[in-house]
């Protein structure tokens, strides 16, 4: 579409380098950041994710971060729904997203799922349902969504106040439920972003020490600390996404299991290396099956990266 509007896709295995890259751009222009990250949507799961600190977010705000908590689900189809209003957002601003992140899913279901009928955000629909909620509760508005939309009603906790106020903010635009609309989607859309789609693949040997020496500076500074927290302060169990994060799966399963007389840790931390180096190698497989279907650049190197994209984008 020679009219459309680029969108900057920043891919790459988990420790390639991709969120420093990413950064570095953003400094370089009229950019702002969007998280494509599974396990970065989640509140307090700081270590193991690799999240960025509260300054570099400060320095570098990333849309998508801290959006739910441990006990709760994100799917694709709500990143996709939740990345166009932002993306549309972010144009509307003059400015162009950069989508950074590992989870290949997601980037997937961006690609090749894109809806091009749901309607944009509307910030005076989106206060009106504020206000109402404020004026009412939020089990009010949950309650108005179970009437106009059962499904979402169902599957939306109260507590889901921004995927309750999308699929409000959708009906009060259009007067049709959000997952009707959704389910009309065809597989195949005419994209009304122009990709930019790049892929950081380092060398597999060099990945892996990465990986290795990034886990054990998590294990250093109380990675299965943060775990024991999450544990204290939510309702947690092994089935939840957030408990499935590679580390954080590893590490559930041995302090539920610990005591004082068996549960070997270094196991345990070999075990979470492992399962990462597996991701690794699925999220290699994803940008290969990717690349089959979509226009890429891929880089070798973080130096190479950086040469490229500042000349790209300066």
């Amino acid at each position: 579409m020679p009219n459309s509007l680029p969108v900057i896709n920043l891919m790459g295995p988990t420790a390639s380098g991709k969120t420093a890259l990413a950064c570095e751009l953003y400094e370089q222009g009229n950019f702002e950041l969007i998280s494509v990250d599974s396990a970065l949507v989640f509140k307090d799961m700081d270590i193991g994710t690799a999240k960025p600190s509260k300054e570099e977010q400060q320095k570098y705000p990333h849309h998508l971060i801290d959006i739910i908590t441990p006990e709760e689900v994100y799917s694709a189809a709500e990143f996709v729904e939740d990345a166009c209003v932002l993306i549309d957002e972010i144009h509307q601003k003059g400015k162009i997203p950069i989508l950074v992140g590992g989870t290949m899913l997601y980037f997937k279901a961006l690609l090749e799922g894109l809806s091009g009928h749901l309607p944009s955000a509307d910030a005076a629909v989106r206060a009106e349902i504020l206000a109402q909620a404020e004026q009412s509760g939020w089990e009010s508005i949950h309650a108005e969504l179970q009437r106009v939309d059962p499904i979402a009603g169902e599957k939306f906790k109260v507590s889901d106040k921004q995927r309750i106020i999308r699929a409000l903010e959708v009906f009060r635009l259009t007067g049709k439920p959000i997952t009707t609309l959704q389910a009309e989607q065809p597989k195949q859309l005419e994209y009304r972003y122009r990709f930019h789609n790049y892929a950081l693949m380092p060398d597999r040997l060099e990945l892996h020490q990465r990986i290795e020496k990034r886990l054990q500076q998590m294990w250093e500074i109380g990675f299965l600390n943060e775990v024991e927290f999450l544990m204290n302060k939510y309702d947690l169990n092994e089935d939840l996404p957030s408990m499935r994060a590679v580390g954080y799966r590893q590490a559930y399963n041995f302090l539920n299991k610990c005591d004082i007389f068996h549960n070997n840790k270094k196991n345990m931390e070999d075990t979470a290396l492992f399962a990462t180096r597996q991701l690794a190698k699925r999220q290699y497989t994803w940008l290969r099956s990717l690349r089959e279907s979509h226009q890429f650049t891929t880089f070798e190197t973080i130096s190479k990266a950086q040469e490229y994209l500042r000349n790209c984008y300066r």
